[in-house]
């Protein structure tokens, strides 16, 4: 059943916006809304249409959050944008994502 699929992992969606200036606000929230869940931690990046740098740092963050607490991390709906970024950033394999839009666990 799904109730039992809830308990063993988490959803979070990333919102639509997610740049430095909304990263202050939205940062906090995403990050206690992933350390109040248990099992492993996905993120749904499927909105996201404006963002930057923020958007990767705030990943990165989440990914800390469930690797500190032994937890699997992995994204879903990556646009292609924020793959480039995380690309040039180096931190794509690190993300589980990869240019040719499969997740490496797939």
């Amino acid at each position: 059943g799904h109730a039992h699929e809830a308990r063993s992992k988490l959803l979070i969606a990333l919102p639509a916006t997610l740049n430095i200036a909304d990263a202050r606000t939205a940062l906090p929230a995403l990050m206690a809304q992933a350390r109040a869940g248990s099992g492993a931690l996905e993120v749904d990046a499927g909105a996201l249409a404006n963002f930057d740098t923020a958007a990767i740092a705030t990943l990165l963050e989440l990914r800390r959050i469930a690797q500190a607490a032994g937890r699997a991390f992995s994204v879903r709906s990556v646009p292609p944008a924020m793959v480039d970024l995380a690309g040039i950033y180096g931190v794509a394999e690190l993300l589980g994502l990869s240019s040719n839009g499969q997740s490496a666990r797939a």
